[in-house]
């Protein structure tokens, strides 16, 4: 028999499993990361940045800065700050930008856009512990805005009610649009990304700014598919966002997600080696401990690539373990079988191949297979039938 506790697998805690990443920006970063623990990657941007010195509205809302100093500058983003240093640099603006800027009280979302801040010469008045811009809200409103001019650095993501929360507040505000997403000009690799979706071929997919969440949608609706994304999403294949504005275009559809406690890329991929493992099915087969994972089976934490139609088969078995599930109920399950049961012995064979170990799946002449569980697991799932 298996002992938990003997086992020590060498595989990553994500090896099975294969993610989805929608990400434009540092997509490569995040892939590493997902690779590095195990998974199997899926990459589609899901828009495009455009580069911050061909943006006039940029460039408009610089020049209006510097001829009109704001009374308070909120940076939200490290990246979009340097951007706009840089771009204000290149229109020959970037000194007077500066200039402008060390007059103005400047808060910072979080400890990157410090940095930043500070590598530019500035300095910031306060910056959140929680890297939230709703305690950046609460602290403007607290001081209160009446009749203040306030810059607040756009990031490609809606603000929901910050920007309006302010002008109720009394505040002029300027906003600054430091880069803007567009549709991707190839849009192959997403149409690729909603079919693994729709196909639930895909495990989780990674959402790291809410334009990217909302352009797959809209795809996805005008290839008339996203009820059958948002099904794929709301039951089988797990939607991660970096954060909660992140989840919005997700959350407005009905789709809920998971996201971590702090608003970064290691969190994220912490969270699926957490949350993707726990979601596999596991089952004590013939003196074995089988976990199935989305495109491969751990067999007494061993790790067992299994072909796509093999994995639609140990599902089906999986879902009546212990139980005969018949061959006409196996063919429904392959994709693209037809109607030749033979298919089913042929896709079985490969399976038993690629497990390892043949007694796993019993057959039963002329009714079709099952799972061999253990007897003392027997009688719970027949319990629970």
């Amino acid at each position: 028999m298996y002992d938990e506790r003997e086992q020590s697998p060498e595989h990553g805690p994500l090896a099975g499993f294969t993610v989805g990443v929608t990400a434009a920006r540092r997509a490569d970063e995040l892939g590493a990361l997902l690779e590095r623990r195990g998974a199997a990657v899926l990459h589609a941007p899901a828009l495009r940045i455009v580069p911050l010195s061909d943006d006039s509205e940029l460039l408009a809302a610089t020049k209006e800065i510097i001829e009109r100093a704001p009374d308070i500058a909120v940076a939200t983003t490290a990246i979009g700050f340097r951007g706009w240093v840089e771009a204000a640099d290149g229109w020959g603006l970037g000194e007077d930008l500066l200039e402008r800027l060390r007059g103005v009280r400047i808060l910072a979302r979080g400890p990157k856009v410090k940095g930043a801040i500070r590598a530019a010469g500035l300095t910031e008045e306060w910056s959140p512990a929680s890297e939230s811009m709703a305690e950046v809200l609460d602290r403007l409103l607290e001081e209160g805005v009446d009749g203040l001019r306030v810059a607040v650095q756009l990031h490609g993501e809606p603000l929901p009610g910050f920007v309006e929360s302010l002008r109720a507040g009394g505040a002029e505000v300027v906003g600054v649009p430091v880069y803007r997403w567009l549709p991707p000009e190839d849009i192959g690799p997403v149409d690729r990304m909603i079919d693994a979706l729709v196909a639930r071929t895909l495990d989780a997919v990674t959402f790291t700014s809410a334009p990217a969440a909302a352009s797959l949608l809209s795809r996805a609706e005008e290839r008339g598919l996203l009820d059958d994304l948002l099904a794929a999403l709301g039951h089988d294949v797990l939607p991660a966002c970096v954060g909660p504005v992140t989840a919005l275009p997700l959350q407005a559809r009905g789709v809920d997600t998971v996201q971590p406690e702090r608003f970064r890329l290691g969190p994220l991929v912490q969270l699926l080696c957490r949350e993707l493992p726990s979601r596999a099915r596991t089952l004590p087969v013939a003196g074995h401990r089988m976990e199935i994972r989305g495109h491969a089976v751990l067999v007494d934490g061993g790790l067992r690539p299994v072909p796509p139609a093999g994995m639609s088969l140990l599902r089906a078995l999986s879902r009546k373990p212990g139980w005969v599930v018949s061959r006409a109920e196996l063919l429904r399950a392959l994709p693209g079988s037809g109607r030749d049961e033979h298919a089913v012995e042929t896709a079985m064979a490969r399976l038993r191949t690629a497990l390892g170990a043949p007694k796993l799946i019993q057959t039963v002449v002329k009714r079709g297979y099952r799972l061999a569980l253990d007897p003392a697991a027997d009688t719970k799932y027949d319990a629970a039938v």
